[in-house]
């Protein structure tokens, strides 16, 4: 309920004062081609997440599907639009299913992925802050203040989480040391889930693998970036602007933090950040700004539920053959 309501609370900021039928005609006017676009562009991203995470995956098997990854990360997508954070756990139950992976461990490679894109995230912030420093004039009172603080604080998240993705199968293990500590049954039902979830975080160590890792999230984060700044040509009044790729990197980055509120698929919250920071930082038109912000937001949302949805229906059918077919052996051997 708690996110459903922050949803609606950014969908009123977003939106009050605004004359829908001129937003709808605003709207109208967007390029197809350029909103066609959005469709490969975002689709892409999601095939290089699938990419990086069968790097994280090859300590438990080498030959894991893309096309299965795929369809655990567009699955998990769906479900995130609907319910946050929910469809993390959502992937490495459907990947698990059908390639028949441990679900703890392949939970701890989601983790690990997760690390990955806050590291990425903190040297992108840092980065725009260093070259734009008037990227967060709009969110804050006093910029001067600010501006340090935010840069101070990206290095240091980036240090902590360096330090934990090397150091994070150590900490686990002496969380192991003492789950015989726990009451009843929980230290046992505890100690299986580390177990597994131990062999996922264990991918820290494949510092072989980290080159290609790192390379695959700057490019993941490459194509969300080209994502914002295709549909600057959407509208005639925006083209005008001529907004580079640094004012698609900087409200990529913008636009990252509304994705961290628990939101429903970020409903409102990224409606108004990428709306005030359009107005503010580079005097984009409300109502044009406004247009981008839904065009942008609901073609990539659409795409998701729409693609998730397939891949649920088919692989759903696939699951449950596989189930059937695993489970007659042992009914025979009965």
């Amino acid at each position: 309920m708690i996110s459903f309501a922050i949803a609606a609370l950014f969908l009123y900021l977003a939106f009050r004062g605004t004359d829908f039928d001129v937003l709808w005609a605003t709207i109208l006017q967007a390029e197809p081609l350029w909103v066609f676009l959005l469709i490969p562009i975002g689709l892409t991203g999601h095939w290089l997440r699938a990419v990086r995470w069968k790097l994280l995956l090859q300590p438990f098997k080498i030959n894991v599907s893309l096309r299965n990854l795929f369809s655990s990360v567009m699955i998990g997508y769906a479900v995130n639009n609907v319910l946050p954070r929910v469809g993390e756990v959502v992937r490495p139950v459907v990947v698990g299913k059908l390639e028949n992976i441990s679900r703890s461990a392949a939970l701890g490679t989601v983790v690990i992925e997760r690390v990955l894109d806050f590291l990425t995230f903190s040297f992108v912030v840092g980065i725009t802050l260093f070259v734009y420093p008037s990227a967060i004039d709009p969110f804050v009172d006093d910029p001067d203040l600010w501006r340090p603080v935010f840069l101070a604080a990206s290095a240091i998240s980036i240090g902590i989480f360096l330090a934990l993705v090397l150091k994070l199968e150590a900490l686990v293990e002496l969380v192991a040391r003492y789950r015989h500590r726990l009451p009843g049954t929980l230290g046992p039902r505890i100690g299986s889930m580390l177990d597994s979830f131990r062999a996922g975080v264990s991918v820290a160590h494949l510092r072989k693998s980290w080159p290609a890792v790192a390379g695959w999230s700057m490019a993941i984060w490459g194509i969300y970036a080209l994502g914002l700044y295709v549909p600057f040509f959407m509208f005639s009044s925006i083209a005008s602007l001529h907004l580079g790729p640094g004012a698609a990197v900087v409200l990529l980055v913008i636009s990252s933090i509304a994705w961290v509120l628990p939101a429903p698929g970020a409903m409102g919250t990224y409606h108004s950040f990428l709306t005030v920071a359009m107005v503010k930082l580079y005097g984009v038109d409300q109502t044009a700004a406004l247009g981008f912000s839904v065009v942008t937001h609901e073609v990539g949302f659409v795409l998701v539920m729409i693609v998730g949805a397939y891949y649920y229906v088919v692989d759903h059918g696939r699951v449950g053959k596989m189930e059937i077919t695993e489970s007659r052996p042992q009914e025979s051997e009965a």
